[in-house]
């Protein structure tokens, strides 16, 4: 894998049957090499009567498209979480001690 894309890069298919289309990457599978895209390569799975889902029906899923078919547009910004200071005079000090 040449480049290094991330969750939330804007990227373009360069091959395949969504050829020239633009999304975001939603997911990222790096052993797979494969990577999701929003609004790109969704599938209709039926699902099967089980205990978990007793009515069974259809779900829609991400079909991944290979990391060498995509092409970086934008790199998604990156944002510094902030960080929580404490105030040194409120830390652990027992009341009455000297």
């Amino acid at each position: 894998m040449a480049q290094n894309l991330k969750i939330n890069d804007k990227v373009k298919v360069i091959s395949g049957d969504n050829k020239g289309k633009e999304a975001k990457i939603v997911r990222i599978d790096r052993k797979s090499g494969k990577a999701c895209l929003e609004g790109i390569g969704l599938v209709e799975r039926h699902m099967k009567k089980s205990y978990v889902n007793p009515a069974g029906g259809k779900k829609t899923i991400h079909v991944g498209i290979d990391l060498s078919n995509l092409k970086l547009v934008e790199a998604a910004k990156f944002v510094k979480p902030a960080v929580k200071r404490v105030d040194a005079s409120k830390k652990n000090v027992k009341k009455g001690a000297k």
